[in-house]
């Protein structure tokens, strides 16, 4: 939530100071053209490559947030599918093993759900996260001592049921990982630096008008505020509006599969 307050911050902010800087352009254009009504040759070749490059940034880090919003929920649906796997491999191992493991895969599940639940309290999370590795390591370790008790078949057994393992640990650090994969601070400060040098010219190429067209004012600002809040949301999928949330509601039907 606090996440989202922070959105709605940025974009309210952004609206506001695209507004100012409009009226600000607007100004300075009135001023140019009483003291020289002929001398704006060249303006429309500056607004051009400035809009160009605003544009470019808009769309470029939007596409870069959705493919990474749609990564993450690919990830979630690779975990599932690992688990699962994993879980129905345990058939494999003695059955005197089988009740100590499925147990660590329960806490395991159990650990990482409520980790992602939470967010935004990092330092709970954290302490989560920390509960499903120790419950990972114990599962890590009784898989391995079973598997090499199957006789005839350990090796087998061991080439089916490690890799499964192996694909569920290493699918959870990727989604680890993926959290934290967003765009340098430079990048928002470029974004809002570009809008607000957008909103001057706009501004200032509307100073032809005699009275200030308010539809083009509040829409240039509003349209470009809107585009940067969702892009940030789309960050932040745990924290903001848009989420993946319901994604996990797969992960939530595994553990309850889980008898």
């Amino acid at each position: 939530m606090r996440l989202t307050l922070v959105a709605l911050a940025f974009g309210g902010g952004l609206f506001a100071g695209l507004l100012l800087f409009q009226e600000l352009g607007r100004r300075i254009g009135v001023r140019e053209l009483e003291r020289n009504p002929a001398g704006r040759g060249g303006a429309g070749v500056v607004e051009g490559a400035v809009f160009g490059l605003l544009a470019l940034l808009i769309g470029f880090t939007f596409s870069s947030a959705a493919t990474r919003f749609d990564g993450r929920r690919q990830l979630i649906v690779q975990e599932v599918n690992a688990i699962g796997t994993a879980w129905l491999r345990i058939d494999l191992l003695p059955e005197a093993s089988q009740p100590a493991i499925r147990d660590g895969f329960r806490r395991y599940l159990d650990a990482r759900l409520a980790a992602y639940g939470k967010f935004p309290d990092m330092s709970a999370a954290n302490v989560e996260f920390a509960n499903a590795t120790r419950a990972q390591q114990d599962i890590w370790a009784r898989v391995v001592a079973a598997s090499a008790a199957v006789a005839p078949d350990g090796d087998r057994v061991r080439v089916l049921i490690i890799p499964a393992l192996n694909d569920m640990f290493d699918i959870a650090q990727a989604r680890l990982l993926a959290m934290q994969m967003h765009p340098h601070p430079v990048i928002w400060v470029m974004l809002a630096t570009m809008a607000l040098a957008g909103a001057l010219l706009a501004g200032y190429g509307m100073a032809n008008g005699q009275a200030r067209n308010w539809v083009y004012m509040i829409g240039f600002a509003g349209t470009i505020a809107v585009a940067s809040y969702v892009i940030m949301d789309l960050e932040f999928p745990r924290l903001g509006l848009i989420r993946v949330n319901s994604f996990d509601q797969a992960l939530v039907d595994v553990r309850a599969s889980m008898k």
